[in-house]
């Protein structure tokens, strides 16, 4: 390929994917070769996953990103329909019917790393790898705390779109050192949603959803897994002990995390962008690429 032509194929290249009931779900690829899929989290976008890193791209991987239903440019829930993950991974499944025949790697983080999840639980032969970026689930359901916080931000964004969000959001303990950047990145987020009533009615229902029932049913995916934690003292919505109990049952994972002290791996695009292309390139990963 003429150096030309592999810049070009660096270019995102958008997409739609018709999702049943006349639902489109948006998003882009780019680069050539075995396909990465990256699932975001609720009141993300499709970003959000490695942060515009190009590495994976640069690396001989297809980046596909897509917006969830509701989030970004995507649709919203068909009438009738909802945010359950049994939802969001037939979405998942949609897009993958759409752009390839072969087993594919999924990364998704929180909201996509449970969509992600689910689907790899019905169809781990469509899933060569798998990384979960910050799981919260514990597949059992959510306590009442959970559901009242975010249903407090759910009629925050209905009553008083971004700004009525963050006056919910900013009363949140954040720890001062990390306080500014996080508030930052909520606005940024929220400001990117076509229909932020649709992102309300996903915080509503997803904390009420489960992506498996109990942490144990994880010991049956026989799927190369890589998990990555973040430490509590900047991302304690994304506890450290979840993300250890999800690599613990999963039989063919490791957990990897930032130092201590330092940002979360989720957060670094580049840094998160190499663990996942070091892990596309061990031996049963790539078993299951067919490379």
């Amino acid at each position: 390929m003429s150096s030309a032509a592999s810049q070009a194929a660096l270019e995102p290249r958008p997409f739609e994917t018709a999702a049943g009931a006349g639902n489109v779900l948006r998003g882009e690829a780019a680069g050539a070769g075995p396909a990465i899929v990256q699932l975001h989290g609720v009141t993300a976008v499709r970003r959000y996953v490695t942060h515009g890193s190009r590495m994976l791209q640069r690396g001989g991987f297809e980046a596909v990103m897509y917006d969830a239903r509701g989030h970004g440019e995507s649709d919203p829930a068909p009438a009738g329909g909802g945010y359950s993950y049994r939802e969001l991974a037939d979405d998942l499944g949609a897009i993958l019917d759409d752009r390839s025949d072969q087993a594919v790697i999924l990364a998704g983080h929180s909201m996509g790393a449970h969509t992600a999840t689910t689907y790899a639980l019905a169809h781990p032969q469509r899933v060569a790898g798998l990384v979960v970026i910050g799981p919260v689930s514990t597949g059992e359901p959510a306590g009442a705390e959970s559901i009242a916080y975010w249903d407090g931000l759910a009629d925050g964004l209905e009553s008083g779109g971004v700004d009525g969000f963050m006056a919910v959001y900013e009363r949140d303990e954040h720890r001062p050192e990390w306080r500014e950047v996080i508030l930052r990145l909520a606005r940024q987020r929220l400001e990117l949603h076509r229909q932020p009533e649709a992102v309300a009615q996903a915080m509503r229902e997803l904390p009420r959803s489960l992506p498996f029932e109990g942490l144990d049913a994880l010991a049956g995916l026989e799927v190369p897994a890589l998990v990555v934690a973040s430490h509590d003292h900047a991302d304690p919505g994304h506890p450290y002990e979840v993300a250890a109990a999800w690599a613990e049952r999963l039989p063919r994972a490791r957990l990897v995390s930032e130092g201590e002290g330092e940002s979360p791996l989720a957060w670094q695009g580049g840094k998160l962008s190499r663990e996942i292309a070091a892990f596309a390139g061990e031996d049963a990963v790539r078993e299951r690429l067919g490379r």
